[in-house]
């Protein structure tokens, strides 16, 4: 039975791409250390990172800050999502999705907190945050005034100060999110 389980990283943030991850984990794989990708630290992702993306099948989709603006944060992630499961290009028997709704996919079930439960998923989950999180660090040596490599595109205080002397930066911030709005 092939399983994909997928999740996305990039919903709360002002900046960037909503990334999701697809993975299908081979037979017999056991990473005892999969988990939701928050509760990892950002060493222990990237060594999980590269494990998985050697050892199994795995995909991203994203959706665009201007993707975002015009449909709106959620059904860009469910874009995204679809994206990433198409992206493997191969015919699975089911899919999980970490949370509540299903992207328009068949054979899709959601589960909440499913990447604390659902190996695939915690996989999927750390394949979507390291590619933000370096897509952010890369953001970052363009625009390094916004601090992107340390708060990876979050409200933080340091973040919303910069927004509020400079401005948002178009076509990378979310001008659909308030504290973006000029």
């Amino acid at each position: 039975m092939i399983i994909v389980g997928v999740d996305e990283a990039g919903r709360g943030p002002l900046v960037g791409a909503v990334v999701a991850g697809a993975v299908i984990l081979p037979d017999h794989f056991d990473l005892p250390e999969l988990t939701d990708s928050k509760k990892l630290s950002e060493k222990k992702r990237e060594i999980l990172y590269e494990l998985i993306t050697q050892q199994c099948q795995w995909a991203v989709g994203e959706s665009s800050v201007q993707e975002i603006d015009e449909i709106n944060i959620l059904q860009a992630t469910m874009l995204a999502m679809k994206r990433a499961v198409e992206a493997l290009n191969i015919d699975y028997d089911q899919v999980l999705v970490d949370g509540n709704r299903c992207p328009d996919l068949h054979d899709c079930s959601a589960i909440i907190k499913g990447d604390l439960t659902q190996p695939a998923i915690s996989a999927a989950s750390i394949i979507a945050k390291v590619t933000r999180d370096r897509q952010m660090i890369e953001l970052d040596k363009i625009y390094p005034a916004y601090g992107f490599a340390k708060h990876k595109g979050y409200g933080t205080k340091a973040h919303l100060q910069v927004l509020k002397e400079q401005g948002p930066i178009i076509g990378q911030h979310r001008l659909s999110f308030s504290p973006c709005q000029i």
